[in-house]
């Protein structure tokens, strides 16, 4: 192997003798921009015909969800704060000569035709990115098949970063952003990590001030909830009732000249590694005027000013979270909003406050609950084993619990566990966290997940 440049192989070496595992490149000597850059990344090679990225998927709950009407277009109005976790999927891509698109996955349950979130979101990145080649995306199942943390939306974005990165190409940050949408709601909050807030049919996001790293217990019943059943029941149960759409209210209010907008989180050039996705500073927040460089953050020349107020209600919904939980870490338990708890801090009654309601409950539980009895009864032994806050992730069937320290959480695991539950423990992922441990590195590397 030439030495000049790990996990390479020289010209001319047969197949045989070229290592079929990853190399980690620590301890490199070079401190050229390509080496820098190989630094961060996992590469094999075959007689230079094909190169595998290897990505972790990372999970998301929901700190709350508000189901509003059904929209005309079928999809329904949503405001959910999103916040990305240490669970996650590997995802593996590869581009070679030929064509097509191979979807390989050992987990049965994992659809390998067209209906894969991963083929689709290939198919039309392949085609914006002007490139040609069979590509191969193997998919190492570790979260549960539609288990509410957003698995097969994570898997289409790790598919879509890692496809990018295989063939030495990037598309636009708008570009990016607008396929995820078109693949699936829940995608594009994963091309921006930590805590995010959710509106429209979800895919519309806005960054929050993350919340801290934060113990959590998920807890994966041997049930599979199908979504788009959920929304049924939830339409049969309340289709009556005149439901408003969510952006009529304090939503619409909240984000006054922001909801059309989807924020552009730009990854850098090919040769920046997503670590280096990061303010400059750490008071700054993203929005839809501002894009990620590897020198901090720009404001975009093209994209309307938004309102102030909007950002600032952004920001102080993120704090109003974080204060919840800083109580919580405290002592105090909640099992719905904490309106008494802002209240005792001063805060009057408005449309925010009905945002951080809404950032604490979830609406799919009143629909799936009474379907699903075992459900209910995993949120109430997780609030029993210590959570400050338990709740179903999206439309279940995971369900997690917010811990005030790890060592409450790693006793939680431990006396769930005896008592039958499927349950994981890690810690909520800001977004520089989540960006940097999203490149694997090394094939095979099995993270632990705090």
């Amino acid at each position: 192997m030439d030495k000049r440049l790990p996990g390479f192989a020289r010209p001319g070496r047969t197949r045989a003798s070229v290592p079929t595992r990853a190399v980690v490149l620590q301890g490199c000597p070079h401190t050229s921009r390509i080496a820098n850059v190989l630094l961060r990344f996992t590469i094999i090679r075959h007689n230079h015909r094909a190169m595998t990225v290897t990505v972790r998927s990372f999970a998301k709950i929901n700190l709350g969800l508000r189901i509003g009407a059904a929209r005309e277009d079928g999809f329904h109005e949503l405001l959910t704060v999103y916040q990305t976790i240490g669970l996650h999927d590997i995802i593996r891509v590869s581009v070679g000569r030929g064509g097509g698109i191979e979807i390989r996955c050992a987990d049965l349950r994992v659809p390998r035709d067209e209906s894969n979130t991963c083929y689709r979101i290939v198919e039309s990145a392949m085609r914006a990115l002007g490139v040609k080649g069979r590509a191969v995306i193997e998919i190492e199942k570790r979260l549960p098949v539609q288990g509410g943390l957003g698995g097969a939306s994570s898997n289409a974005v790790a598919t879509l970063l890692g496809l990018e990165r295989a063939v030495g190409k990037t598309l636009a940050a708008g570009e990016r952003l607008r396929i995820a949408a078109e693949v699936g709601s829940d995608l594009p909050l994963f091309l921006m990590g930590g805590t995010v807030l959710g509106v429209g049919r979800g895919e519309q996001v806005y960054p929050l001030a993350d919340l801290p790293a934060t113990a959590c217990v998920v807890v994966t019943p041997e049930v599979g909830v199908s979504t788009p059943k959920a929304f049924a029941e939830w339409d049969r149960r309340v289709g009556e009732q005149g439901l408003k759409p969510l952006s009529s209210g304090g939503a619409d209010a909240a984000l006054k000249g922001r909801s059309s907008t989807v924020v552009q989180a730009d990854l850098p050039e090919a040769e920046t590694s997503p670590a280096e996705l990061r303010p400059a500073r750490p008071d700054q927040r993203f929005g839809p005027t501002q894009t990620w460089t590897d020198e901090g953050v720009r404001r975009s020349t093209s994209a309307k000013l938004t309102v102030a107020g909007a950002s600032d209600r952004m920001k102080e919904l993120g704090r109003g979270l974080s204060a919840w939980l800083s109580d919580a870490s405290l002592g105090q338990s909640y099992s719905s909003a904490p309106s008494d708890l802002l209240a005792r801090r001063g805060r009057a009654e408005n449309p925010l406050l009905w945002l951080v309601r809404a950032g604490i409950e979830n609406d799919f539980e009143q629909v799936v609950f009474p379907e699903y009895p075992r459900l209910r009864e995993g949120k109430m032994a997780l609030l029993r084993a210590g959570a400050k806050y338990a709740s179903l992730s999206g439309s279940g069937s995971a369900l997690y619990g917010l811990f005030a320290s790890r060592e409450t959480a790693a006793r939680a695991v431990a006396r769930l566990r005896k008592q039958g539950w499927s349950t994981e423990a890690t810690m909520t992922l800001p977004r520089r966290t989540y960006w940097r441990r999203m490149i694997a590195g090394t094939a095979g590397l099995r993270p632990k997940n705090f």
